[in-house]
């Protein structure tokens, strides 16, 4: 009886050995690189491109913050060529939200952010804060620190980003805004999915005083925003410019978006650059963002996602997920 339980251990063992080798073998290898610098290098690329394609267009990168340094590091000062590629900076979490919605930000990340978004407004970018609390107190309050220091703020009351809250806008005003220095709030609107028609959407938008939005080039999945609707949005209800600003994820593929092929659900059918789903975002993907094709289908040609939003006139682009390097840098540690 005890030789027979040896043998079928013995075999189990080498059963799951098998399996996890091939398990193994079916996990793509990342290639060991400078992955802070090939996030810069493709930020400064989209900007050049875009800036080339049309002048004045703003590039907007969402949190990712320690690429404004050299090495990631304040101490060595900035990295002039990424912070002269960029217009402003996104950062979410800063007050409230980074452990839960609602809740205060710990102390010492909140610390360490400034340190980062300072030295960018140092050099003439402008922060774009959004923290996630939907208390009257907990948003008057995230308003007044971002207030001291001279970021302009949205308090996101849903994670998912599809409202617009119901409060008063913050520093509300008629002024025209030309440019992302001027603008003293902003709206960031993502998630349609609440608005019964794009009819409904865009109608609800152009109602309010906002000095920017910050929205998805698609209404849903298939239907974009028109060159139209985006040139209606850019006028406030008292004929005032505003600035309207495409969201784009460079750093996570999403496969509900249009470059999306069904097929890619098969390793084997997979491009060489997807790497592996989020666990946390059921339905993106981490990708070799550094990999010219994955470059190719984000802007270069009348396909690409950046020119899809160049075409529709929007004033500029929200870039998410730049901190992906730090996922690749955790793989490599």
């Amino acid at each position: 009886m005890d030789n027979f339980f040896v043998k079928i251990s013995g075999i189990n063992g080498l059963l799951f050995g098998l399996l996890f080798f091939c398990f193994a073998c079916n996990k793509k290898e990342v290639p060991s690189l400078n992955y802070a610098d090939e996030m810069r290098s493709f930020v400064i690329n989209l900007s050049n491109y875009a800036k080339d394609k049309t002048p004045g267009f703003m590039v907007i990168p969402q949190n990712g913050i320690p690429l404004l340094a050299i090495e990631e590091s304040v101490s060595l000062g900035i990295a002039a060529a990424y912070i002269n590629a960029i217009d402003g900076q996104g950062q979410e979490d800063l007050f409230y939200g980074y452990e839960k919605d609602d809740k205060l930000s710990p102390l010492e990340s909140t610390n360490e952010k400034i340190t980062y978004l300072d030295l960018a407004v140092a050099n003439g970018v402008t922060i774009l804060s959004t923290d996630y609390c939907s208390t009257e107190a907990n948003m008057v309050d995230a308003y007044a620190k971002n207030s001291a220091k001279g970021y302009v703020s949205f308090a996101a009351t849903e994670r998912e980003l599809n409202n617009i809250p119901t409060q008063d806008i913050n520093h509300e005003n008629n002024g025209a805004i030309a440019d992302l220095s001027m603008a003293k709030n902003f709206l960031y609107l993502i998630n349609p999915s609440g608005f019964e028609s794009k009819k409904s959407f865009v109608d609800a938008l152009d109602a309010t005083n906002y000095d920017a939005f910050i929205l998805d080039l698609f209404f849903n999945e298939e239907v974009l925003l028109t060159k139209e609707e985006v040139v209606r949005l850019q006028t406030k209800p008292n004929g005032a410019k505003r600035l309207v600003i495409a969201y784009m994820s460079i750093g996570e593929a999403e496969d509900y978006r249009f470059y999306w092929h069904e097929e890619w659900q098969k390793k084997k059918n997979a491009p060489t650059w997807l790497y592996e789903e989020n666990k946390q975002w059921k339905g993106n993907y981490k990708v070799f963002y550094w990999e010219k094709a994955w470059q190719n289908i984000i802007f270069g040609d009348e396909n690409g996602y950046l020119d899809k939003v160049l075409s529709a006139g929007f004033d500029g682009t929200y870039l998410d997920i730049i901190d992906a390097y730090e996922f690749f840098e955790s793989k490599t540690e």
